[in-house]
């Protein structure tokens, strides 16, 4: 695919600094779901993991290391280029699922073949939840299911948005609220 070159101001949304790609960049993805990018913003290199936003389009958190590196600021226009990538990284374990995953090599064995980019379907299936009690049982069901033999979380719809602290009903919440 060639590159997708838009112009676009990071959003503060809750305590987090959000980049949300124009639908039509979105629209040249080969997923309404999670994507892999890599590209620039404002000349900085970076591979990037864009989250749905649940109405077709996606986002993604910036951290504080490309914040500053990218001269970024909430309401002024960065330069973004980006492509599509094949190479999911490994996502980051959280402390509980790993755990889980230590105490049941059964599951941690399917866990270890399948590809990164079921393991980040896993990981946004557990996280989907602000609920501590909610999330304990996905761990639980993650694990009786990758014993059984589940290399992805069933009846997932991955085109939402997933993230409790920035979403309402799968959609992002400033989404919702400005959504033209």
């Amino acid at each position: 695919m060639s590159t997708i070159r838009f112009e676009t101001a990071p959003l503060q949304l809750g305590g987090w600094t959000i980049l949300r790609l124009p639908k039509s960049a979105s629209a040249k993805l080969p997923s309404r779901g999670q994507a892999l990018v890599e590209g620039t913003i404002n000349g900085v290199r970076s591979k990037i993991v864009l989250e749905p936003d649940g109405q077709g389009s996606h986002w993604f958190r910036i951290d504080s290391g490309l914040l500053e590196a990218a001269g970024m600021e909430a309401g002024k226009t960065a330069a973004v280029a980006v492509a599509p990538s094949k190479e999911w990284p490994e996502p980051e374990v959280p402390a509980d699922l790993n755990k889980a995953l230590a105490s049941d090599p059964q599951a941690k064995a399917l866990w270890m073949t399948i590809t990164p980019m079921a393991r980040w379907d896993w990981l946004r299936w557990i996280r989907a939840t602000s609920s501590q009690e909610t999330r304990g049982r996905r761990i639980q069901v993650a694990m009786s299911k990758l014993r059984a033999g589940a290399r992805r979380p069933c009846c997932f719809n991955r085109n939402l948005c997933t993230e409790p602290e920035v979403s309402k009903n799968g959609v992002l919440i400033e989404a919702a609220q400005t959504a033209k």
